[in-house]
């Protein structure tokens, strides 16, 4: 299973928060475990939104733009888990989640969009010719054409 960000990603968006929200309330450092536990949490929500729309493989083959997006969501929404497993939410953080959660909720419901490197899919592009909302149907050949027909 993918997470959609790292500690890293953490650190470098929130240095300073992270430490004081993730605090080990007897040691007064920081608990990387539970920063884990918030990630990978987060990262399981966000596939669970998007799963209306997107399958498990086009989600697994998301373009460098599409990962970038979602790194951001899942740092928000990682962040205000990880303030509510230390009890140390703000507003601010309870905020930042409710965004990051409406914006994937739109993207699952078609107001924005994902793109894939293989656009194989449908959500990545213009692939063979279909476009991204486009119905495609495969049949067999037609049995009864008015060239057999007139052959009988």
């Amino acid at each position: 299973m993918a997470v959609y960000a790292t500690i890293a990603d953490l650190e470098a968006r929130h240095n300073e928060q992270l430490t004081l929200v993730a605090a080990d309330e007897r040691t007064g450092l920081r608990d990387d475990v539970r920063i884990v536990a918030g990630i990978t949490d987060a990262s399981t929500e966000i596939r669970a939104i998007l799963a209306a729309r997107y399958s498990s493989s086009d989600l697994a083959s998301l373009d460098e733009d599409s990962l970038a997006v979602l790194r951001v969501y899942c740092m928000d929404i990682a962040f205000y888990r990880i303030a509510l497993a230390f009890s140390r939410s703000s507003e601010t953080i309870k905020e930042r989640h409710d965004t990051a959660i409406k914006r994937l909720e739109a993207i699952a419901a078609g107001k924005g969009a994902l793109t894939t490197t293989g656009g194989s899919s449908g959500t990545g592009g213009d692939a063979g010719g279909v476009g991204q909302n486009e119905v495609v149907v495969e049949a067999p050949v037609r049995m009864f054409t008015r060239e057999r027909l007139g052959r009988i």
